[in-house]
């Protein structure tokens, strides 16, 4: 038998980092099974359709909102926690945990639908890239051009490199799964509610204050790699980069994505967000970055080497605190 210490947990991050790099989403395996987060999807849908009715007030909207968040995110760590109590102290159990967390990060994953777009619009132009950039942003893509195209599957990458990598490992080294599964959760809550929208602003507030409020140290965190990043990748600057952050990260109507979306832009030399078109409004956003706000295929390319480099750098902060810990133990 054997048990997990600090530094085994670090080692367990590393082998699911690596297992989801690997194999990204598994799609053989859930193209028969619901992955973790669809069946959170299901949960979310199930409180959303029983307490967020029109026909309540808004505070009684916001109110059943708070007990929704309460609830699952509750319900995701404990699951969390009797994961974790099953697989301690043996192989397999570590194995089983590597591989939750790989399940949970999503690294390839990204990488992969981002890089769709690129391909769609090097290879078959705008028509492409608007039906390969919508499965990925919440906005309008008939009404993008080839240049928008470019720019939200950039704004996605950096955006959901905070929430889907770094975001998950940080909470992950806080709490173990139940930090894990309680973050994904309440992503999961905010991705589906936390919607300034009729039918979301009441109930869906509590969702969005609670991503905010767990994406902000992560959202920094993923800011300060990309800008990293950027000193290692050809094309880059880490100086650009990081001056964008200071200047124009607070721009944002997000406190938090404007760090990622920033050091993108400035490390790339482009201009995100501005104006953007989603099916029940226009939103007049600032622009972030002093750059080009003209984007093209190329750019989402240096966009995916910088990511990945960030991602190897996160990696490689995690196996260095590993090392550290382990040549510093007691015998």
């Amino acid at each position: 038998m054997i048990s997990l210490s600090d530094h085994d947990v670090l080692l367990l991050l590393l082998f699911g980092l690596a297992i989801d790099a690997l194999f990204g989403d598994l799609p053989a395996v859930f193209a028969y099974i619901p992955h973790p987060v669809v069946l959170a999807g299901r949960a979310i849908g199930f409180f959303d359709r029983k307490l967020n009715r029109a026909s309540r007030s808004d505070r009684s909207r916001r109110e059943r909102g708070i007990v929704t968040v309460i609830v699952l995110v509750c319900v995701a760590a404990m699951t969390g926690a009797g994961i974790e109590w099953l697989c301690r102290g043996s192989l397999i159990g570590a194995a089983v945990e590597a591989l939750v967390i790989g399940i949970l990060v999503a690294q390839r994953g990204l990488y992969e639908h981002v890089a769709v777009v690129a391909i769609a619009l090097e290879q078959g132009g705008l028509a492409a890239g608007r039906e390969a950039v919508r499965h990925i942003v919440g906005r309008d893509p008939t009404r993008l051009d080839e240049h928008g195209v470019a720019r939200a599957a950039i704004e996605s990458l950096a955006e959901n490199f905070s929430d889907g990598v770094v975001a998950p490992v940080f909470w992950y080294v806080l709490f173990g799964l139940p930090g894990l599964l309680a973050y994904k959760m309440a992503n999961t809550l905010d991705s589906m509610i936390g919607h300034r929208t009729a039918r979301y602003r009441a109930f869906g507030w509590a969702a969005a204050r609670f991503d905010d409020l767990l994406n902000w140290v992560p959202a920094r965190l993923s800011g300060l790699l990309l800008v990293a990043a950027a000193a290692f990748a050809g094309g880059g600057n880490a100086g650009r980069a990081l001056a964008t952050i200071l200047r124009d990260a607070k721009k944002h109507h997000s406190p938090n994505a404007g760090w990622p979306e920033a050091a993108m832009a400035g490390a790339l030399g482009l201009a995100l967000a501005g104006p953007r078109d989603y099916a029940e409004e226009r939103v007049e956003g600032p622009w972030i970055g002093a750059g080009t706000p003209l984007a093209r295929a190329a750019d989402i390319v240096r966009a995916l080497r910088l990511y990945a480099l960030a991602c190897l750098l996160l990696a490689g902060i995690i196996l260095g605190m590993w090392l550290a810990m382990h040549v510093t133990r007691p015998g």
